[in-house]
């Protein structure tokens, strides 16, 4: 149970230099907040479903779930990437399996094993079973009589599609900002970069225990780093790094002590950028290896979160050098690990009524007002 009433805490603060008011702790911790989010975060926002590269070619598809919607993410015969509800348009029966991006699926159709009604690969309805065309055990229908369902008003139900580059954004809403405005500059910085030619290598998810809101602000500080990252800062110029804040979007830069061979960088600056994008997406480009990668910050309920985290580099085999990168990066994620599933033990005693946020913390308060802006519309 709290131990404080809403007369205690304010509104995010519109300016971090005059006031540091952080998200209310009940925004993390009540249940009924979570159900609000999947509907005015993630049900309003462009969210990332994955990778092009793991869908190359007609009819290969995978599923992604936002919220409490399972979506088909698949490439039609023309070369698009479409996506659409799971959900067949006869009586709402699940179609397809679960299918991971890293284990995707073909088809040249897509078909509903309850009444077998059958969708093209745009959504449009294609056929029904002789059982909807014929009223053989209906009594008091002919068969003249019987409907004939219209293939467009009885195809999937769709949803925006849009990508950066290779990566695969859709978005749940009727009438979304262009995805453009939501990634700001960070849609041009992308797309400048051949990120399609680097393969998918290896995907390694984790579940933890804490609210996914502890693990974005998390991700989207380095204060911490000093303290509880030993190990990655000792080769990393920490005083010469900038976190940049955007609308929707910001990136930590930040360069490494010893100069570092182009020939082992996506990029031309030597430096690396750790990019987030709200709500939940994050691409690392590194700055001593050659690749990338993408992290999601997928909610599972208020208590729990799963990161999915993908790799991607030059070729799928992984080099002895790459594992060992992989290694590290996953050090990093266990220390994080530790570190918001404390945090999260504390916040759930009703302590806190709200935090304060420092001056180096820009980043969180951003997140934080978003997370209130889009509470409140």
């Amino acid at each position: 149970m709290t131990q404080w009433s809403d007369s205690q805490t304010k509104d995010v603060s519109d300016d971090i230099t005059e006031q540091s008011n952080a998200l209310p702790a009940k925004y993390f911790i009540e249940d009924d907040v979570f159900e609000m989010e999947k509907e005015k975060v993630f049900g309003q926002y462009w969210m990332y479903a994955g990778h092009a590269n793991s869908i190359k070619d007609p009819g290969q598809f995978f599923t992604r779930t936002i919220g409490d919607r399972q979506l088909i993410i698949v490439r039609d015969h023309d070369g698009n990437v479409t996506a659409f509800d799971n959900v067949c348009a006869h009586r709402g029966s699940k179609m397809v399996e679960d299918t991971p991006m890293t284990d995707p699926a073909e088809t040249s159709r897509i078909r509903c094993p309850y009444h077998l009604w059958t969708y093209d690969l745009e959504g449009k309805l294609q056929s029904t079973p002789k059982s909807f065309e014929e009223a053989s055990l209906n009594p008091d229908l002919e068969d003249e009589d019987v409907q004939e369902f219209d293939c467009e008003t009885n195809g999937l139900n769709d949803v925006h599609v849009d990508t950066i580059g290779p990566f695969i954004f859709v978005n749940l809403s009727d009438d979304p900002m262009p995805l453009a405005e939501q990634a700001g500059v960070m849609k041009d910085r992308l797309e400048a970069l051949p990120l399609e030619e680097y393969e998918h290598a290896t995907r390694i998810v984790s579940e933890v225990e804490c609210n996914w809101k502890v693990f974005a602000s998390n991700y989207s500080e380095c204060d911490h780093c000093q303290a509880n990252h030993q190990d990655w800062i000792k080769g990393i110029s920490l005083n010469e790094s900038e976190l940049e804040v955007n609308d929707y979007h910001w990136v930590l830069h930040y360069t490494h002590e010893a100069d570092v061979d182009d020939e082992v960088r996506i990029h031309d600056e030597r430096e690396a950028q750790f990019h987030y994008l709200w709500p939940n997406f994050t691409v690392n480009m590194y700055g001593t290896a050659d690749g990338y990668g993408t992290y999601i910050i997928d909610p599972i309920d208020t208590d729990r979160f799963q990161l999915i985290a993908d790799y991607y580099f030059r070729d799928s085999e992984l080099t002895e050098d790459e594992r060992e990168f992989v290694r590290t990066s996953r050090q990093l994620q266990e220390e994080d690990f530790e570190l918001v599933e404390r945090q999260w033990d504390g916040l759930k005693t009703g302590a806190l009524a709200q935090a304060q946020l420092g001056p180096n913390e820009h980043t969180v308060h951003r997140f934080h007002q978003l997370a209130q802006e889009a509470y409140n519309s």
